[in-house]
């Protein structure tokens, strides 16, 4: 499920703490946090899925819900190879889910 769907007060903190209260089996909603760092890269200037450590080579890192459903995008300044900063963006419903309160990378 996607996680952004059954959360409220989703956040990003420290540029890559991902933290929401998120809804489980039972409807209660709980405390969930992931650490985006174990599950997104840089790699020459564009996010990774299943690479590590992006805020590291990561400039102004935001996070936003946008458009009519929310969508959970997160956006940086990524350094490439050259040392250049790429601005990025990453829909992080895309592997990020709900199961049953507690964020799971899919």
């Amino acid at each position: 499920m996607d996680f952004h769907a059954s959360a409220q007060d989703i956040r990003v903190d420290d540029g890559h703490i991902l933290r929401a209260r998120l809804n489980n089996a039972d409807g209660q909603q709980v405390d969930a946090e992931i650490d985006l760092n174990q599950f997104i890269g840089n790699s020459d200037g564009a996010f990774e899925w299943g690479g590590v450590n992006f805020s590291e080579s990561a400039e102004n890192i935001r996070f936003s819900l946008e458009g009519e459903s929310g969508v959970p995008i997160l956006r940086a300044g990524l350094k490439d190879v050259e040392g250049n900063v790429v601005d990025r963006d990453i829909n992080l419903a895309e592997r990020i889910g709900n199961s049953n309160g507690s964020f799971e990378f899919q």
